[in-house]
């Protein structure tokens, strides 16, 4: 199922070029759980993520290099949160993301 460009949710593993699309964020909860699969490459608009947003979303920890970032897209507008792990990304969108 193809994502629109101006909605839905962007994940992207920046360390390891890898990206993912979901139209809803509970989405995200299956493909974690089936065993993520990754495509290479990068979201558009990763580079105005630099450096790392704050701490994880989830747990507040400092963010390693390994961390996963998810963007919202919603018309023009992009709200991202950063994850030290996909279990922490996986964690806080089972508990609603950022509506919890």
């Amino acid at each position: 199922m193809a994502v629109e460009h101006d909605d839905g949710y962007r994940l992207a593993e920046p360390a390891g070029e890898r990206r993912a699309a979901f139209c809803r964020l509970e989405h995200v909860v299956p493909w974690a759980i089936r065993g993520a699969r990754w495509e290479a490459g990068r979201i558009a608009g990763a580079a105005e993520l630099e450096p790392p947003l704050g701490g994880c979303a989830h747990c507040g920890a400092e963010l390693p290099d390994t961390r996963v970032v998810l963007v919202r897209h919603r018309g023009e507008h992009r709200v991202a949160d950063a994850f030290c792990s996909l279990d922490h990304l996986s964690a806080w969108a089972r508990a609603g993301g950022r509506w919890r």
